[in-house]
């Protein structure tokens, strides 16, 4: 069970509420870590992230406001570059770099991994830094997909801890390929009943 990310994450104001809660001692067990630990990405977690075609990533400015981004693409965008640590390439967008401003005063970011079709969600925070074009070309281009536009630079993130979300409040959504891969049965069974209806007609004429 992740320890890491509750002990990051609970403040004294988010105990005393649980106390008041009664749920507490229930979180008191899974927050047991010594600071500085990590919650090690198994598997499970790697292969979440690698199905994934968005992801939501949260950053705070230096004066303390939150701002949350959105970044996609085709699903393996995300990927694991060993050591807890994670990647995904960085288009060209709108040019506001908030994101990219706020990461170089403070790396600390959090992380939202959305699958709605099966009611999961995974949260992640750790620790992140922009490697451009001319840092690393490379490993740019290792994250970057090939039927994308070029890539300037990556997001790369060291993992300090994550949580799995109960599924409680999420509303299934489905993406064109989901539905597709659905509802293509079924089209082809219709077409090829128009065409044997269309077949007899044109015997009975």
């Amino acid at each position: 069970m992740p320890n890491a990310y509750f002990h990051t994450l609970f403040g004294d104001a988010a105990r005393a509420l649980q106390i008041r809660a009664g749920s507490r001692a229930s979180y008191a067990r899974r927050e047991e870590s010594a600071p500085g630990a990590r919650d090690p990405l198994t598997e499970r977690e790697l292969s979440f992230l690698a199905a994934r075609d968005s992801l939501y990533v949260g950053s705070v400015t230096s004066d303390g406001w939150p701002y949350i981004q959105h970044r996609g693409g085709p699903p393996g965008f995300v990927q694991s570059l060993g050591d807890n640590r994670i990647g995904f390439a960085d288009y060209p967008g709108n040019r506001q770099f908030i994101s990219r401003g706020n990461l170089s005063e403070d790396g600390r970011v959090a992380l939202f991994a959305m699958d709605y079709a099966a009611r999961r969600r995974l949260k992640l925070i750790g620790r992140a830094r922009i490697v451009t074009t001319g840092d690393d070309p490379a490993l740019v281009a290792r994250v970057s997909h090939p039927a994308a536009p070029r890539a300037e630079a990556a997001f790369l993130i060291d993992v300090a801890g994550f949580d799995w979300n109960c599924p409680q409040f999420i509303e299934p959504r489905f993406t064109r390929a989901d539905i597709a891969r659905e509802v293509g049965p079924l089209l082809a069974e219709n077409a090829s009943l128009r065409a044997e209806l269309a077949r007899l007609k044109g015997e009975a004429a």
